[in-house]
């Protein structure tokens, strides 16, 4: 308990740059102080004591504004950010370097007993606001944007973002932890696709009622004759194989992976 207490003070200086020094940590930081009542908690929960490590959790919630069941699982080296309003469930797992912001909540999704909370893997961000509800695994190195709702199970390296939480991949570029002005939009990318898709239908349009001599009328229901026996034979039709074509709909649709 001891190592796992040091390990989530150094991490604060690694990850805030307003840290200066230990007295100020020690003293002013919320979530160092939660973490360490809650590991004592823990140990307590962990040889059976009852009320006195759910005691000790309700007095941290009124000190930090941080509530931690003390039968959740934290690791090592975890660092919870201002942290007022941040809720962990009983049964929530939570891996090391962990990152989490102000008003996250670590939740269930009913009165189920057993496991009922979400697992997140080693090195999760977890952005203000966010919600993680449900037994759910959330893979290592996850980025989960503000303010998103997660319900689904996450792979790894991924970021996530929306209401539902979606994934959505950089091309490679990785966001570094603090960097949220950085999370890529999937709605406003679907939106901007389905307007250039109806631009496009327009402008169709408007030429289909431009005036056509009788050999182009010809021409043109033959070529949409071919064009919709070979959609057929691919078992799609028109509208379905447009937004497989476009692929920032196609992803927001399926939840991008998820």
């Amino acid at each position: 308990m001891l190592k796992a207490l040091v390990k989530d003070f150094r991490v604060i200086f690694e990850r805030d740059p307003a840290a200066r020094n230990w007295l100020e940590v020690v003293f002013l930081y919320p979530g160092f102080q939660a973490l360490v009542i809650h590991r004592l908690a823990h140990w307590l929960w962990l040889l059976g004591i009852p009320f006195v490590p759910r005691l000790m959790s309700h007095i941290a919630r009124g000190l930090t504004g941080i509530e931690i069941h003390p039968g959740a699982t934290i690791g090592c080296s975890v660092f919870i950010d201002h942290g007022m309003g941040v809720v962990i469930g009983e049964t929530a797992i939570i891996g090391d370097s962990a990152l989490i912001y102000q008003g996250v909540t670590l939740g269930g999704t009913g009165k189920q007993n057993g496991k009922r909370h979400p697992t997140l893997g080693s090195g999760v961000i977890v952005g203000a606001g966010a919600k993680v509800l449900g037994n759910i695994q959330i893979g290592n190195n996850v980025r989960i944007g503000a303010g998103s709702v997660v319900l689904r199970e996450v792979p790894s390296d991924c970021t996530v973002v929306g209401v539902p939480g979606r994934v959505v991949y950089r091309s490679g570029e990785r966001v570094e932890p603090l960097e949220h002005g950085r999370l890529p939009d999937s709605e406003a990318m679907a939106i901007r696709a389905l307007v250039d898709r109806i631009d496009a239908l327009e402008n169709e349009v408007e030429e289909l009622r431009s005036p056509m001599d009788a050999t182009a009328a010809k021409a043109a229901e033959l070529e949409r004759l071919m064009l919709v026996s070979s959609m057929s034979n691919a078992d799609c039709n028109g509208s379905e194989c447009c937004l497989i074509e476009d692929r920032a709909i196609q992803e927001f649709l399926d939840g991008a992976g998820i």
